[in-house]
């Protein structure tokens, strides 16, 4: 076996996995679900939420999976009658501060702390005391922080300064009182925020919400869609949340090559000129100072009118083509073949090349 490879033992099963992997890595790869809230793929290992949990033969306690690496010999169990009742104290705790409103909460179906409640028989009356009111911050047009229902994962945090690097949210407060907001806890603007939506994407329940989605259906309503983005040339890739014909939010593919769930303010929450009354359906052609509507036959007669007679007023010099990033690689292809074909020349540009 190669010096890269180890092999361990989870629930009894061996398996072969990479030398420097996590228990919770290894899992997953062998079909084992290990529960675990703070953990995202794209972020570093945190080890915070601890419903990870396992036992690890030879330790005397239990470890975090999201954490531990794996090592020759290892052997883990992920299932024992004391993991599971941690992992029901842990979200009992959890739901001891989190509001009862699943209902018409925006995340319920979709929402990891309600599954796992669901899972453990966890209805959250067996702790009592103080619980958070605080109020639900949605001044800016993309985002909704309902912080009462935050679980203090700190996957927005670590999103914010791994990934996004804006540092635009980071834990406030001390104790009981903490958790994840501005500077000073101002408002999010673009002065102090990137709106790229990268904390809502990777936050477990429902303190994190898109606005512009809010209220529009929920996830059994909705059809997900897979598209590609069309703003640039980096090719990232995405879900249309469609109900009723309409989109209605972006949500992340985490399993895009690209980019791997993560995305940018525009591809996120610029969706809505697809709906727009001001998209131009059918070609245009300006007669005096007007434009009218035409066929795509007349429109592209036209157009090869006018470049046969610019070629033969002042040569195939004189004329050339400009393709876009938010085209595919095959169209932008198809307009450069097209310029050295039937233009002769090799006056081809794109926007990208700034």
């Amino acid at each position: 076996m190669s010096d890269h490879k180890v092999k361990i033992k989870i629930n009894g099963t061996e398996i072969c996995c990479n030398r420097g992997d996590t228990i919770l890595k290894a899992a997953r790869m062998a079909g084992v679900r290990i529960p675990t809230l703070c953990h995202d793929d794209r972020l570093e290992p945190y080890g915070g939420c601890r419903l990870c949990s396992v036992e690890v033969k030879g330790v005397p306690r239990l470890l975090p999976a999201c954490t531990t690496p794996v090592a020759r010999k290892m052997e883990v169990i992920t299932e024992s009658e004391t993991i599971t009742r941690i992992r029901k104290r842990i979200v009992s705790l959890m739901l001891s501060n989190h509001p009862n409103d699943c209902m018409r909460c925006e995340k319920a179906g979709e929402c990891a702390l309600q599954d796992l409640a669901y899972q453990y028989g966890v209805d959250g009356s067996e702790y009592g005391g103080e619980r958070w009111d605080l109020p639900i911050r949605q001044a800016n047009p993309f985002i909704v922080y309902d912080p009462n229902k935050c679980v203090t994962c700190g996957r927005c945090i670590r999103i914010c300064n791994e990934v996004v690097m804006a540092g635009t949210i980071d834990w406030v407060g001390r104790g009981f009182h903490t958790y994840p907001d501005t500077a000073f806890r101002k408002p999010r603007s673009l002065s102090n925020c990137e709106f790229c939506g990268q904390c809502v994407s990777t936050c477990p329940t429902g303190a994190l919400i898109d606005k512009k989605g809010r209220g529009k259906g929920r996830v059994n309503e909705l059809t997900r869609v897979k598209t590609t983005c069309g703003y640039c040339g980096t090719g990232c890739n995405f879900f249309l949340n469609v109900k009723d014909g309409k989109v209605v939010k972006v949500t992340s593919d985490y399993d895009a090559p690209v980019n791997h769930g993560n995305l940018c303010i525009k591809g996120r929450y610029g969706y809505e000129f697809i709906h727009s009354a001001d998209r131009i359906k059918t070609p245009l052609i300006r007669r005096g100072d007007s434009f009218h509507e035409a066929t795509w036959d007349e429109a592209l007669d036209l157009i090869a009118d006018k470049f046969t007679g610019l070629i033969k007023k002042y040569g195939n010099k004189s004329v050339g083509a400009f393709s876009s990033s938010r085209c595919t690689n095959e169209e932008n292809f198809l307009i450069a073949k097209f310029a050295r074909t039937v233009f002769r020349n090799n006056n081809v540009d794109n926007c990208a090349r700034v």
